[in-house]
Protein backbone atom coordinates (compact mmCIF):
# COMPACT_ATOMS: atom_id res chain seq x y z
CA UNK A 1 0.00 0.00 0.00
CA UNK A 2 1.36 3.51 -1.01
CA UNK A 3 2.54 5.23 1.95
CA UNK A 4 -0.54 7.90 3.17
CA UNK A 5 -2.23 9.49 6.36
CA UNK A 6 -4.22 7.01 8.62
CA UNK A 7 -7.12 8.72 6.86
CA UNK A 8 -5.88 8.01 3.26
CA UNK A 9 -5.48 4.12 3.97
CA UNK A 10 -8.49 3.75 5.57
CA UNK A 11 -10.33 5.70 2.84
CA UNK A 12 -8.34 3.09 -0.15
CA UNK A 13 -9.77 -0.03 1.89
CA UNK A 14 -13.28 1.43 2.19
CA UNK A 15 -13.06 2.52 -1.62
CA UNK A 16 -11.78 -0.97 -2.87
CA UNK A 17 -14.39 -2.73 -0.07
CA UNK A 18 -17.25 -0.95 -2.05
CA UNK A 19 -15.79 -1.07 -5.99
CA UNK A 20 -14.49 -4.61 -6.01
CA UNK A 21 -15.73 -6.49 -2.53
CA UNK A 22 -20.14 -5.58 -2.51
CA UNK A 23 -21.02 -6.37 -5.82
CA UNK A 24 -19.59 -9.82 -5.31
CA UNK A 25 -20.15 -10.45 -1.16
CA UNK A 26 -23.55 -12.06 -1.63
CA UNK A 27 -22.70 -14.08 -4.29
CA UNK A 28 -19.49 -16.11 -2.12
CA UNK A 29 -21.26 -15.77 1.05
CA UNK A 30 -24.15 -18.12 -0.55
CA UNK A 31 -21.21 -20.15 -2.21
CA UNK A 32 -19.52 -20.05 1.08
CA UNK A 33 -16.28 -19.88 -0.91
CA UNK A 34 -13.69 -16.88 -0.71
CA UNK A 35 -12.77 -15.22 -4.12
CA UNK A 36 -9.15 -16.03 -4.74
CA UNK A 37 -9.15 -13.02 -7.00
CA UNK A 38 -10.04 -11.02 -4.27
CA UNK A 39 -7.56 -11.71 -2.02
CA UNK A 40 -4.95 -11.25 -4.66
CA UNK A 41 -5.83 -7.59 -5.48
CA UNK A 42 -5.86 -7.04 -1.44
CA UNK A 43 -2.22 -8.45 -0.84
CA UNK A 44 -1.29 -6.69 -4.02
CA UNK A 45 -2.42 -3.28 -2.19
CA UNK A 46 -0.50 -4.45 1.17
CA UNK A 47 -4.39 -4.39 3.25
CA UNK A 48 -3.17 -7.61 5.05
CA UNK A 49 0.16 -5.97 7.09
CA UNK A 50 -2.18 -3.95 9.68
CA UNK A 51 0.08 -3.50 12.70
CA UNK A 52 3.20 -6.16 11.76
CA UNK A 53 6.12 -4.31 11.58
CA UNK A 54 7.70 -3.25 8.29
CA UNK A 55 11.03 -5.70 8.90
CA UNK A 56 8.48 -8.61 8.66
CA UNK A 57 6.27 -7.78 5.68
CA UNK A 58 3.58 -5.60 7.65
CA UNK A 59 2.42 -1.87 7.69
CA UNK A 60 3.36 -1.86 11.02
CA UNK A 61 0.17 0.42 11.65
CA UNK A 62 -1.20 2.00 14.81
CA UNK A 63 -3.46 0.34 16.70
CA UNK A 64 -5.97 2.92 16.05
CA UNK A 65 -5.86 2.86 12.40
CA UNK A 66 -5.61 -1.02 12.43
CA UNK A 67 -8.90 -1.25 13.88
CA UNK A 68 -10.51 1.57 11.76
CA UNK A 69 -9.26 -0.24 8.61
CA UNK A 70 -11.33 -3.40 9.94
CA UNK A 71 -14.36 -1.46 10.56
CA UNK A 72 -14.21 0.22 7.07
CA UNK A 73 -14.13 -3.50 5.71
CA UNK A 74 -16.56 -5.06 8.09
CA UNK A 75 -19.18 -2.36 6.52
CA UNK A 76 -19.35 -4.34 3.49
CA UNK A 77 -18.27 -7.59 4.45
CA UNK A 78 -16.58 -8.24 7.61
CA UNK A 79 -15.19 -11.85 6.43
CA UNK A 80 -12.72 -9.38 4.67
CA UNK A 81 -12.22 -7.61 8.09
CA UNK A 82 -11.03 -11.25 9.33
CA UNK A 83 -9.05 -12.25 6.84
CA UNK A 84 -7.52 -8.40 7.33
CA UNK A 85 -6.69 -8.79 11.30
CA UNK A 86 -4.88 -12.55 10.99
CA UNK A 87 -1.88 -11.58 10.36
CA UNK A 88 -1.89 -9.03 13.28
CA UNK A 89 -3.97 -11.07 15.66
CA UNK A 90 -4.58 -15.22 15.88
CA UNK A 91 -2.19 -16.00 13.83
CA UNK A 92 1.09 -13.39 13.09
CA UNK A 93 1.00 -11.38 16.94
CA UNK A 94 1.99 -15.29 18.44
CA UNK A 95 4.72 -15.71 15.47
CA UNK A 96 5.93 -12.25 15.92
CA UNK A 97 6.45 -11.79 19.56
CA UNK A 98 7.67 -15.60 19.89
CA UNK A 99 8.97 -16.55 16.86
CA UNK A 100 12.06 -17.19 16.25
CA UNK A 101 13.70 -15.31 13.18
CA UNK A 102 14.13 -18.04 10.80
CA UNK A 103 9.79 -18.51 12.25
CA UNK A 104 9.31 -14.76 10.91
CA UNK A 105 10.85 -14.90 7.75
CA UNK A 106 9.17 -18.09 6.51
CA UNK A 107 6.00 -17.58 8.36
CA UNK A 108 5.20 -14.15 9.31
CA UNK A 109 6.49 -12.30 6.27
CA UNK A 110 4.32 -14.12 3.74
CA UNK A 111 1.16 -13.68 5.85
CA UNK A 112 1.55 -10.19 6.06
CA UNK A 113 1.92 -9.85 2.64
CA UNK A 114 -0.94 -12.02 1.66
CA UNK A 115 1.13 -14.42 -0.07
CA UNK A 116 0.15 -17.31 2.77
CA UNK A 117 -3.03 -17.82 4.90
CA UNK A 118 -2.74 -19.27 8.73
CA UNK A 119 -4.97 -21.16 11.24
CA UNK A 120 -5.23 -20.93 14.94
CA UNK A 121 -6.41 -24.06 16.27
CA UNK A 122 -6.91 -23.65 20.05
CA UNK A 123 -10.64 -24.23 20.67
CA UNK A 124 -11.54 -27.76 20.96
CA UNK A 125 -14.89 -29.79 20.95
CA UNK A 126 -14.48 -30.17 25.08
CA UNK A 127 -13.07 -26.92 25.95
CA UNK A 128 -14.04 -23.83 23.74
CA UNK A 129 -12.69 -21.00 25.94
CA UNK A 130 -10.87 -22.69 28.38
CA UNK A 131 -7.62 -22.90 27.48
CA UNK A 132 -6.19 -24.47 30.07
CA UNK A 133 -8.38 -27.84 29.60
CA UNK A 134 -7.30 -28.64 26.23
CA UNK A 135 -7.08 -32.66 25.69
CA UNK A 136 -4.53 -32.07 22.72
CA UNK A 137 -1.44 -33.63 23.73
CA UNK A 138 2.72 -34.17 22.65
CA UNK A 139 5.07 -36.63 23.34
CA UNK A 140 9.11 -36.00 22.97
CA UNK A 141 10.62 -38.36 20.57
CA UNK A 142 13.85 -37.72 20.11
CA UNK A 143 14.26 -34.74 18.38
CA UNK A 144 10.91 -34.60 17.16
CA UNK A 145 7.59 -33.65 19.13
CA UNK A 146 4.18 -36.50 18.45
CA UNK A 147 0.68 -34.31 18.54
CA UNK A 148 -2.21 -35.87 19.36
CA UNK A 149 -6.11 -34.53 19.68
CA UNK A 150 -8.63 -32.36 17.91
CA UNK A 151 -9.57 -29.19 17.38
CA UNK A 152 -12.73 -27.75 16.84
CA UNK A 153 -14.48 -24.91 14.56
CA UNK A 154 -10.94 -23.44 13.25
CA UNK A 155 -11.10 -21.38 10.18
CA UNK A 156 -9.48 -20.47 7.36
CA UNK A 157 -9.03 -24.44 6.91
CA UNK A 158 -9.44 -24.37 2.96
CA UNK A 159 -6.47 -21.56 2.27
CA UNK A 160 -3.86 -21.89 5.23
CA UNK A 161 -0.73 -23.32 4.65
CA UNK A 162 -0.09 -24.17 8.25
CA UNK A 163 -2.26 -24.66 11.81
CA UNK A 164 -0.69 -22.76 14.69
CA UNK A 165 -1.85 -25.30 17.07
CA UNK A 166 -1.53 -25.95 21.05
CA UNK A 167 -1.12 -29.43 23.04
CA UNK A 168 -0.02 -30.34 26.53
CA UNK A 169 2.71 -32.49 27.44
CA UNK A 170 1.06 -33.51 31.09
CA UNK A 171 -2.64 -32.33 31.74
CA UNK A 172 -2.69 -32.24 35.14
CA UNK A 173 0.43 -29.35 34.83
CA UNK A 174 -2.76 -27.00 33.71
CA UNK A 175 -1.81 -24.30 31.61
CA UNK A 176 1.99 -24.83 32.72
CA UNK A 177 2.00 -27.82 30.31
CA UNK A 178 1.20 -26.14 27.36
CA UNK A 179 3.12 -25.47 24.34
CA UNK A 180 2.67 -23.91 20.66
CA UNK A 181 3.63 -25.65 17.66
CA UNK A 182 3.25 -24.03 14.17
CA UNK A 183 2.17 -27.29 11.73
CA UNK A 184 2.78 -26.97 7.69
CA UNK A 185 -0.52 -28.26 5.93
CA UNK A 186 0.83 -30.83 4.26
CA UNK A 187 2.29 -32.79 7.63
CA UNK A 188 1.12 -36.46 7.65
CA UNK A 189 -1.06 -37.23 10.40
CA UNK A 190 -2.56 -33.59 9.98
CA UNK A 191 -6.11 -33.65 8.35
CA UNK A 192 -8.57 -30.44 7.92
CA UNK A 193 -11.97 -31.13 8.03
CA UNK A 194 -14.62 -28.14 6.92
CA UNK A 195 -18.12 -27.88 8.22
CA UNK A 196 -20.85 -26.75 5.26
CA UNK A 197 -23.63 -24.59 5.85
CA UNK A 198 -23.11 -22.62 8.89
CA UNK A 199 -25.63 -20.19 10.01
CA UNK A 200 -23.16 -17.30 9.53
CA UNK A 201 -18.95 -16.30 8.51
CA UNK A 202 -19.83 -18.88 5.75
CA UNK A 203 -17.34 -17.33 3.17
CA UNK A 204 -14.75 -18.60 6.05
CA UNK A 205 -13.71 -22.32 5.52
CA UNK A 206 -14.33 -23.41 9.37
CA UNK A 207 -14.02 -27.04 10.78
CA UNK A 208 -12.38 -29.89 12.51
CA UNK A 209 -8.45 -30.20 12.66
CA UNK A 210 -7.66 -33.34 13.82
CA UNK A 211 -3.78 -34.53 14.40
CA UNK A 212 -2.97 -38.23 14.22
CA UNK A 213 0.58 -38.91 15.41
CA UNK A 214 1.96 -35.87 13.78
CA UNK A 215 5.13 -34.96 14.30
CA UNK A 216 7.09 -31.71 13.92
CA UNK A 217 10.99 -30.91 14.68
CA UNK A 218 12.38 -28.20 16.98
CA UNK A 219 12.09 -25.80 14.60
CA UNK A 220 7.90 -26.21 14.83
CA UNK A 221 8.11 -25.32 18.69
CA UNK A 222 7.03 -21.57 18.80
CA UNK A 223 8.22 -20.17 22.45
CA UNK A 224 10.16 -22.71 24.56
CA UNK A 225 8.10 -25.73 25.91
CA UNK A 226 5.35 -24.53 28.54
CA UNK A 227 4.93 -21.24 27.24
CA UNK A 228 1.60 -22.09 25.19
CA UNK A 229 -0.84 -20.29 26.99
CA UNK A 230 1.00 -17.35 27.32
CA UNK A 231 1.42 -17.62 23.42
CA UNK A 232 -1.86 -18.22 22.93
CA UNK A 233 -3.23 -15.07 25.08
CA UNK A 234 -0.74 -12.85 23.42
CA UNK A 235 -2.96 -13.79 19.83
CA UNK A 236 -6.44 -13.02 22.01
CA UNK A 237 -6.24 -9.29 22.92
CA UNK A 238 -5.31 -8.38 19.89
CA UNK A 239 -8.08 -11.01 18.00
CA UNK A 240 -11.09 -9.71 20.21
CA UNK A 241 -10.19 -6.09 19.15
CA UNK A 242 -10.38 -7.33 15.77
CA UNK A 243 -13.66 -9.14 16.48
CA UNK A 244 -14.92 -5.37 18.50
CA UNK A 245 -13.75 -3.42 14.94
CA UNK A 246 -15.47 -5.94 12.30
CA UNK A 247 -18.51 -5.52 14.89
CA UNK A 248 -18.85 -1.73 14.60
CA UNK A 249 -18.75 -1.95 10.57
CA UNK A 250 -21.66 -4.68 10.66
CA UNK A 251 -23.61 -1.98 13.27
CA UNK A 252 -22.83 1.09 11.07
CA UNK A 253 -24.08 -0.40 7.99
CA UNK A 254 -27.25 -1.92 9.64
CA UNK A 255 -27.94 1.82 10.69
CA UNK A 256 -27.04 3.53 7.19
CA UNK A 257 -29.51 0.91 5.71
CA UNK A 258 -32.21 1.49 8.14
CA UNK A 259 -31.85 5.50 7.79
CA UNK A 260 -31.66 5.27 3.97
CA UNK A 261 -34.93 2.08 3.90
CA UNK A 262 -37.07 3.97 7.15
CA UNK A 263 -37.01 7.24 4.58
CA UNK A 264 -38.21 5.55 1.31
CA UNK A 265 -40.84 2.87 2.32
CA UNK A 266 -44.03 4.47 2.69
CA UNK A 267 -46.76 3.11 5.13
CA UNK A 268 -50.24 4.70 5.95
CA UNK A 269 -49.28 8.25 3.58
CA UNK A 270 -45.65 8.45 5.12
CA UNK A 271 -42.40 7.29 5.29
CA UNK A 272 -41.86 4.92 8.13
CA UNK A 273 -39.28 7.20 9.18
CA UNK A 274 -42.09 9.50 10.66
CA UNK A 275 -43.22 6.56 13.14
CA UNK A 276 -42.01 7.01 16.91
CA UNK A 277 -41.15 2.89 16.98
CA UNK A 278 -38.80 3.49 13.99
CA UNK A 279 -36.99 6.33 15.60
CA UNK A 280 -36.37 4.53 19.07
CA UNK A 281 -34.48 1.65 17.15
CA UNK A 282 -32.94 4.15 14.88
CA UNK A 283 -32.23 5.81 17.85
CA UNK A 284 -30.16 3.08 20.12
CA UNK A 285 -28.54 2.45 17.10
CA UNK A 286 -26.63 5.69 16.55
CA UNK A 287 -25.92 5.60 20.09
CA UNK A 288 -24.90 2.00 20.30
CA UNK A 289 -22.66 2.71 17.10
CA UNK A 290 -21.13 5.56 18.46
CA UNK A 291 -20.37 4.18 22.01
CA UNK A 292 -19.42 0.99 20.41
CA UNK A 293 -16.58 3.01 18.45
CA UNK A 294 -15.21 5.20 20.87
CA UNK A 295 -14.80 2.02 23.37
CA UNK A 296 -12.44 0.33 20.62
CA UNK A 297 -10.77 3.50 19.76
CA UNK A 298 -10.18 3.61 24.19
CA UNK A 299 -9.09 -0.48 23.54
CA UNK A 300 -6.75 0.32 20.41
CA UNK A 301 -5.00 3.24 22.35
CA UNK A 302 -4.35 0.49 25.47
CA UNK A 303 -2.87 -2.42 23.30
CA UNK A 304 -0.75 0.47 21.89
CA UNK A 305 1.15 0.79 24.76
CA UNK A 306 2.43 -2.61 24.38
CA UNK A 307 0.46 -3.18 28.53
CA UNK A 308 -2.17 -6.26 29.16
CA UNK A 309 -5.71 -4.78 28.25
CA UNK A 310 -8.01 -7.94 29.31
CA UNK A 311 -10.41 -5.38 30.96
CA UNK A 312 -10.61 -3.07 27.91
CA UNK A 313 -10.54 -5.70 25.17
CA UNK A 314 -13.22 -8.22 27.30
CA UNK A 315 -15.10 -4.80 27.41
CA UNK A 316 -15.29 -3.94 23.38
CA UNK A 317 -15.30 -7.07 21.89
CA UNK A 318 -18.44 -8.01 23.94
CA UNK A 319 -20.26 -4.56 23.69
CA UNK A 320 -19.23 -4.13 20.28
CA UNK A 321 -20.67 -7.52 19.37
CA UNK A 322 -23.57 -7.27 21.47
CA UNK A 323 -24.60 -3.60 19.35
CA UNK A 324 -24.22 -5.72 16.27
CA UNK A 325 -26.37 -8.04 17.30
CA UNK A 326 -28.72 -5.60 18.65
CA UNK A 327 -28.71 -3.62 15.51
CA UNK A 328 -28.88 -6.11 12.90
CA UNK A 329 -32.10 -7.47 14.55
CA UNK A 330 -33.85 -4.22 14.50
CA UNK A 331 -32.72 -3.58 11.33
CA UNK A 332 -34.52 -6.41 9.80
CA UNK A 333 -37.56 -5.47 11.84
CA UNK A 334 -37.58 -2.28 10.15
CA UNK A 335 -37.10 -3.55 6.72
CA UNK A 336 -39.88 -5.95 7.57
CA UNK A 337 -40.32 -8.47 5.12
CA UNK A 338 -37.60 -7.18 2.78
CA UNK A 339 -35.21 -7.69 5.66
CA UNK A 340 -35.44 -11.35 5.30
CA UNK A 341 -34.99 -11.27 1.47
CA UNK A 342 -31.95 -12.12 -0.70
CA UNK A 343 -31.59 -8.62 -2.00
CA UNK A 344 -30.95 -7.14 1.42
CA UNK A 345 -27.96 -7.25 3.11
CA UNK A 346 -29.14 -6.78 6.99
CA UNK A 347 -30.30 -10.50 7.11
CA UNK A 348 -26.68 -11.73 6.65
CA UNK A 349 -25.67 -8.68 8.58
CA UNK A 350 -27.99 -10.80 11.60
CA UNK A 351 -26.64 -14.04 11.06
CA UNK A 352 -23.33 -13.02 11.34
CA UNK A 353 -23.45 -10.53 14.21
CA UNK A 354 -24.91 -13.74 16.21
CA UNK A 355 -21.47 -15.16 15.28
CA UNK A 356 -19.55 -12.19 16.34
CA UNK A 357 -21.23 -12.69 20.11
CA UNK A 358 -19.67 -16.44 20.33
CA UNK A 359 -16.32 -15.82 18.80
CA UNK A 360 -13.12 -14.87 20.86
CA UNK A 361 -14.69 -16.01 23.82
CA UNK A 362 -18.92 -15.78 24.33
CA UNK A 363 -20.57 -12.98 25.56
CA UNK A 364 -21.45 -14.52 28.69
CA UNK A 365 -18.05 -15.64 29.51
CA UNK A 366 -16.92 -11.98 28.89
CA UNK A 367 -19.57 -10.30 31.34
CA UNK A 368 -18.25 -12.66 33.67
CA UNK A 369 -14.67 -12.09 33.29
CA UNK A 370 -15.30 -8.32 33.43
CA UNK A 371 -17.28 -8.58 36.78
CA UNK A 372 -14.26 -10.95 38.28
CA UNK A 373 -11.34 -8.57 37.27
CA UNK A 374 -13.74 -5.17 38.24
CA UNK A 375 -14.11 -6.92 41.52
CA UNK A 376 -10.37 -7.76 42.31
CA UNK A 377 -11.29 -11.68 41.87
CA UNK A 378 -9.08 -11.96 38.75
CA UNK A 379 -6.09 -10.52 37.76
CA UNK A 380 -6.39 -7.78 34.62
Amino acid sequence: MAAGTANDIVATVGEFARREIAPRVRAYDEAEELPQDLLEQMAALGFFGGVVSQEYGGLELDYVTYAQLIEEISRVCHVMGTLLSMPSGLVGAAIERFGTEEQKRRWLVPLAEGRIWGASGVTEPDSGSDVAAMKTTYRREGDEFVINGAKAWISNLAICSFVLTFASSDRSLGRKGISAFIVPRDTPGLVLAPYKNKLGFRPLSTGDVFLDDVRVGPDALLGAEGDGFRVAMTAVERGRLGVAARSVGVAQSCLDDSVAFANERVAFGSPIANLQIVQSKITDMAVGVRTARLLVKDCAEALATGARSRVLTSMAKMYASDVAFRSASDAVQIHGAAGISPESRVGRFLRDAKVLQIVEGSNDLHRALIGEMVLGLRKS
